[in-house]
């Protein structure tokens, strides 16, 4: 059995680029719906040891919310060389880029 950190970090690898998840999202694909917290928790302590794309990571809305200006400048600037529009507010649509692991399976 795999605890919820190694699936967190596998559903985070997954992620391809021009694609974007929740923090609630992974948490749900990971098995726990409600550690979105946890999410956060793992990317913060984790993304460098497991060169996880933390950048394609938003929350609920479809936005950046780092507060450090360089990080949230580095996100953008990452999401955006790999196609994926972000507007003026930091927000991504997410009905456009929202990625769905396993929806190519079960065609």
């Amino acid at each position: 059995m795999h605890t919820f950190t190694e699936k967190a970090v596998a559903v985070i690898k997954e992620i391809p680029p021009g694609k974007i998840m929740t923090y609630g999202q992974v948490a749900a694909v990971a098995g726990s719906p409600r550690a979105a917290r946890q999410v956060t928790r793992i990317l913060h302590s984790m993304s460098a040891k497991h060169n996880l794309p933390w950048h394609r990571i938003v929350n609920a809305q479809g936005r950046i919310m780092l507060r450090d200006e360089e990080s949230r400048f580095f996100q953008r600037k990452s999401l955006q060389e790999e196609g994926v529009e972000v507007d003026q507010d930091d927000c991504i649509d997410l009905s456009r880029y929202r990625f769905t692991p396993f929806a190519d399976d079960k065609e």
